[in-house]
């Protein structure tokens, strides 16, 4: 089975760092799918716009060539015990193919690509290669009785996080929120808990850098790249 891009998806994200874990974790972020020009045909959207989500299948480009393991590390386990491949949503697998939750925004026609995706809730690199939209449907798609096994088991924590609000300034109100929102889901490798050491990430054209000491994020500056 040959599989080709049909869209790429632009975010605020130019690096793997900081992305959510997960679709719907920072439920404002936002994304626009922009379809190849081989699928701009507005008939492939009709009738697009009476769903609220989407299901999206992408591709792990960020780790083209890398290999696959029969297990892997899960962070919601710090990093350290094993988990079969298959139960978990590692990046590094047989086939590097994605799969997220996203909220349709709203469509639009764009005069340069045609119509575009407004989408919420992404959990993707920047230029993301994008094989397939599917509408949610919640009749079949939603499992109340469903259980997460270990990632049950261990629960979510978020992280309390201080920023200046001049340190804050180069963003725009929306996306200093999402940022908050962002870094209180602690982005940092959970095998990694070190008080002095300093991340940064890209987010926004800008570059942020942050500590965590005990539960507290501390963003130390945010630059424009």
């Amino acid at each position: 089975m040959e599989i080709e891009k049909i869209a790429i998806v632009r975010t605020d994200f130019k690096t793997k760092f900081g992305i959510p874990r997960q679709s719907q974790t920072v439920a404002r972020l936002e994304g626009t799918i922009i379809f190849e020009p081989k699928y701009r045909n507005p008939d492939t959207l009709r009738g697009l716009e009476h769903f609220s989500h989407l299901w999206i299948v992408w591709g792990f480009s960020e780790n083209e060539g890398a290999k696959y393991n029969a297990t892997v590390r899960p962070p919601k386990l710090g990093g350290n015990t094993r988990m079969g491949v298959f139960a978990t949503r590692s990046p590094f697998r047989p086939n590097g193919l994605g799969l997220s939750l996203v909220k349709l925004d709203k469509i639009e026609k764009n005069d340069k690509y045609g119509h575009i995706l407004h989408v919420l809730g992404v959990d993707m690199v920047d230029k993301t290669p994008i094989y397939d939209i599917k509408p949610y449907l919640p009749n079949a798609d939603c499992a109340p009785d469903a259980t997460g096994g270990f990632a049950d088991e261990i629960g979510d924590y978020k992280l309390e996080v201080i920023a200046d609000e001049n340190t804050l300034a180069l963003l725009p109100q929306k996306k200093r929120e999402i940022l908050v929102e962002i870094l209180a889901e602690d982005p940092r490798p959970a095998y990694i808990d070190d008080s002095e050491r300093i991340y940064g990430f890209p987010f926004a054209d800008c570059e942020i850098k942050f500590k965590v000491e005990n539960k507290t994020l501390t963003v130390l500056s945010i630059e424009k790249i």
